[in-house]
């Protein structure tokens, strides 16, 4: 028993790791619980620095999940994004939540990430998240530990090159979302493009599975006709849309209780407008969420 509870003291943070690293709740779940049973096998005495060498563990695991990932996803239909995560709703926690939810865990941060290699996408994520020592990722990616500086520095200039700008104003976040899901639910295509960028992107991740554009959508005209497609597909009157925490920030949770299909989607906002739009309805990536019919 305590070396149970032990493990499950360090349990957020591991999965926290994973995610960040894989993108995905299904190979961390699978981190983890590998990474306990690691734990379990240990002699007695176990590690003289559990949190640290748990953390090595559950990374290793998911810097040898990431080569099979990446031949997978570029075999992937359409667009890849991460599974999404939600977070609190009305501020209160949610038995759901498994992770302190922060602007790393972002769909756009995630998907930048995803176009760094294995080995920087490992260093910059337990360097500069997690605050994790360049010698021992070095173990974990078998690199020297000035090689490891190199990488984690080189994903770091990638990173804030590539990221999207982003408020970090938590109220304009909302108040931009609430805009939106106001016009799209009443149909005000005035409305829609006032909240939208004249550069925003929509970006779908169907997986062959649903029906969604296979590449990104660019500029403000084309993306409000995919709202509009999106809501014409589905039942009129018949949609819910929950205001929820996504990945780290208000996004919305879209359920057809009559054909069962859900949508999760992420926004990115900068000075008030909408510049981001990611939307998941690949049913195997919200299976862990329990949102279907």
């Amino acid at each position: 028993m305590a070396r149970l509870s032990e493990f499950e003291e360090h349990r957020g943070r591991l999965w926290g790791v994973a995610y960040r690293i894989t993108g995905s709740v299904a190979d961390a779940d699978d981190a983890v619980q590998e990474a306990w049973l690691r734990w379990q096998a240990l002699p007695d005495g176990g590690a003289s620095e559990p949190r640290a060498y748990l953390t090595t563990v559950v990374s290793r695991i998911c810097y040898d999940q990431l080569g099979s990932a990446r031949s997978r996803r570029e075999t992937y239909v359409g667009s890849w994004l991460p599974e999404p995560v939600l977070g609190r709703d009305g501020g209160a926690a949610l038995p759901e939540d498994r992770v302190t939810l922060d602007e790393s865990v972002g769909m756009a941060l995630l998907a930048v990430l995803e176009r760094l290699t294995p080995a920087e996408r490992t260093a910059f994520v337990l360097h500069d998240v997690f605050a994790v020592p360049f010698t021992e990722i070095a173990e974990i990616v078998g690199r020297t530990p000035v090689s490891v500086r190199q990488l984690a520095s080189r994903a770091r200039r990638r990173v804030r090159a590539e990221s999207p700008r982003r408020s970090v104003d938590r109220d304009e976040h909302r108040r931009a979302v609430d805009a939106f899901l106001a016009a799209a639910t009443g149909r005000d295509l005035d409305a829609l493009m006032k909240v939208l960028d004249p550069d925003a992107v929509w970006r779908a991740d169907g997986g062959g599975k649903v029906s969604a554009a296979r590449h990104p959508v660019h500029g403000r005209d084309k993306v409000a006709r995919m709202v509009e497609g999106l809501l014409r597909r589905w039942a009129p009157g018949r949609v819910t849309a929950e205001v929820r925490e996504v990945n780290g920030a208000p996004g919305l949770v879209l359920s057809d209780p009559g054909s069962g299909q859900s949508a999760v989607v992420a926004f990115t906002v900068h000075r008030g407008l909408i510049t981001e739009i990611d939307i998941v309805v690949n049913p195997d990536k919200l299976r862990h969420l329990g949102l279907g019919g």
